[in-house]
């Protein structure tokens, strides 16, 4: 039920944070598409855990294994198995929260949901689920680079707590120069002085992540109940700790007036241009052709080492301090999924797009 994203581009994931492995199932993925393993380990890489201070200490290889639908590097069109070994688990963390709820976290309601919940780093609930994501959108980008070879994903970091960039410095090439994936350099080197007092004083904080697809065709999407903006917002709302969700200037939009929320059009050589893109890159739930600019909001991890008042599954009221290795920032490796999903909604939609429409589009001019 819960577990499965996507129409015809099918995404299951499977696993736990302390479980053996995790992974996901991928169905109806187009055959004779090269599929480079390295690429999807890549991607992983970005994600993975343990890289610096400034996030979870926990050792994962995170090393992908495709166990079925590729033959000889190519996709066979039979679903595509990835599995992802845990290695470093240390259950053994968690034995205070065994009995007790986490303020903030889904441990109150997997219980009062099931009656039974891994408490080992959370279970399900966990982020280590959306290892599955990354790898499950390496397989994405390998359908995009066939179908829409000029098409790019970018995600990075936007906001840390109160401090935001300033878009008058957004620089595309520092994004991948500094560990926030921050286009901003004066903001992350802000950034990396507050989240190191922030993380020895045992707090952590949330962040907002902007994921921007460039070379989206027009079309994609449907009117009403096949939106592109409401897939991806079901996307990126999907992801544990997410708590917002914006297309384009998103809430920014009931500051606007009519005039200045109108995307002015002017033909250009090539078709019709865009002057401004408060839109997002999608109007009607379709795309424009613009890029494609989504933004998600993340709390901060309610998994801390300063005490908080919360109830155990006896009714009993205690003080609680989550040991174990967690993210003071969980919005950095937040990045990555981002883009996973994004390419993984796109993916799906191009692919509807064909079976609807076949590509073909209104003409203008």
């Amino acid at each position: 039920m819960g577990n499965t994203f996507g129409k015809l581009f099918r995404l299951t994931t499977f696993g736990e944070s302390h479980g053996k492995a995790l992974g996901a199932i991928l169905d109806g993925c187009p055959a004779g598409l090269t599929l480079d393993l390295e690429k999807i380990r890549a991607e992983m890489q970005r994600r993975k855990p343990g890289q610096s201070k400034i996030t979870t200490q926990r050792k994962e290889a995170d090393e992908v294994r495709i166990l079925s639908g590729v033959f000889d590097g190519r996709t066979t069109g039979t679903p595509i198995q990835l599995m992802i070994e845990n290695t470093d688990q240390r259950s053994k963390d968690y034995g205070d929260i065994a009995q007790a709820f986490r303020p903030g976290h889904a441990d109150i309601t997997y219980h009062q949901k099931y009656g039974v919940r891994d408490y080992r780093g959370g279970g399900r609930s966990s982020a280590r689920e959306t290892a599955s994501r990354v790898a499950a959108g390496g397989v994405a980008r390998a359908v995009l680079a066939h179908l829409v070879p000029a098409l790019t994903i970018t995600g990075y970091m936007v906001q840390m707590g109160p401090r935001q960039i300033d878009r008058s410095r957004f620089d595309w090439a520092q994004i991948e120069e500094n560990p926030f994936w921050c286009p901003d350099p004066v903001a992350a080197q802000d950034w990396a002085e507050y989240l190191d007092a922030l993380r020895l004083s045992h707090d952590s904080v949330g962040a907002v992540i902007e994921v921007v697809a460039r070379g989206v065709p027009a079309g994609l999407g449907a009117p009403l109940y096949g939106k592109l903006d409401s897939d991806l917002a079901s996307a990126m709302m999907s992801i544990n700790a997410v708590k917002g969700v914006e297309i384009g200037d998103g809430m920014a939009s009931a500051c606007l007036t009519g005039v200045e929320n109108a995307d002015e059009i002017r033909m250009g050589p090539n078709g019709p241009e865009f002057l401004s893109n408060h839109a997002g890159g999608i109007l009607g739930g379709i795309s424009s052709g613009q890029p494609v600019v989504c933004r998600f909001a993340v709390k901060p991890t309610s998994s801390i080492l300063t005490p908080r008042r919360t109830i155990n599954t006896r009714g009993e009221e205690v003080d609680l301090i989550t040991k174990g290795r967690h993210d003071p920032c969980v919005g950095i490796r937040a990045v990555p999924v981002g883009e996973a999903m994004m390419a993984l909604v796109l993916a799906d939609h191009l692919l509807l797009d064909r079976g609807q429409t076949g590509g073909v589009r209104g003409v203008i001019g």
